[in-house]
């Protein structure tokens, strides 16, 4: 097996649960906020229009279309929108208490913390993730997953994000390395896994969905716990 050096980690629906966190969040902001005295029957009802808005407003902020403030805001807005709700302030205190709430979340994957200290005493570990770096930050200390990455890289402090190439070359400079010591663990087949191979770094597509890939990658798994077995 090829002898690796540095493994890099997506944060976000690879270790963080995203999902998980982010609806804890949003449950307790719309019981606080009573929305449902404001005709958005359910919860449920909310966050199912909420998640599909959510995503579109990060493609376009990946895309340069908008930009932060308009992603924490729009999302909020439009998704009151879609329940005849039209209250720009209402919106905006939502999008603080998330901005608040969400990050100090700590849901993470199954067995992500147990794995994580197995492959850190044979390997030296880093992240690359794409988003906001005081939410990023964030996150990484509250769930106490910040003590395992010798380096860090942030996208909006780097000024690049996945895929590009540039953020894995940053990634390797800072560490010290090159491409043949590297693999790169994450779960977003696009930014992860072809950004990576863009910069010639071997890859694990972590893919619990087992959605479709369109070309092939070194690994995949569906649980980290398959690291065990890689690495």
């Amino acid at each position: 097996m090829k002898r690796y050096q540095h493994i890099f980690f997506d944060l976000d629906h690879t270790l963080w649960d995203f999902e998980t966190n982010s609806k804890l969040a949003l449950q307790q902001i719309f019981d606080e906020n009573e929305l449902s005295n404001k005709g958005i029957t359910s919860f449920e009802k909310f966050h199912e229009k909420y998640v599909p808005i959510n995503d579109r407003y990060w493609a376009r902020y990946h895309n340069g279309i908008v930009n932060k403030a308009q992603v924490r805001h729009g999302r909020f807005y439009d998704t009151l929108l879609q329940f005849g709700v039209k209250d720009t302030e209402l919106a905006e205190k939502m999008a603080e208490s998330y901005v608040t709430l969400s990050p100090r979340m700590t849901a993470l994957f199954p067995n992500a913390v147990e794995v994580l200290n197995y492959l850190q005493q044979k390997y030296k570990l880093h992240l690359i993730t794409n988003g906001f770096a005081e939410v990023q930050w964030i996150k990484l200390e509250h769930s106490g997953l910040r003590a395992f990455f010798e380096h860090i890289i942030i996208s909006e402090e780097v000024g690049t994000q996945k895929p590009d190439k540039e953020i894995f070359e940053i990634a390797m400079q800072r560490a010290g390395t090159t491409a043949d010591a590297c693999i790169m663990i994450g779960d977003n087949y696009n930014t992860d896994i072809q950004g990576a191979k863009s910069a010639g770094i071997d890859q694990v597509f972590f893919n619990p969905g087992k959605n479709r890939k369109r070309e092939p990658v070194t690994y995949e798994i569906t649980t980290l716990m398959e690291l065990k077995g890689i690495l």
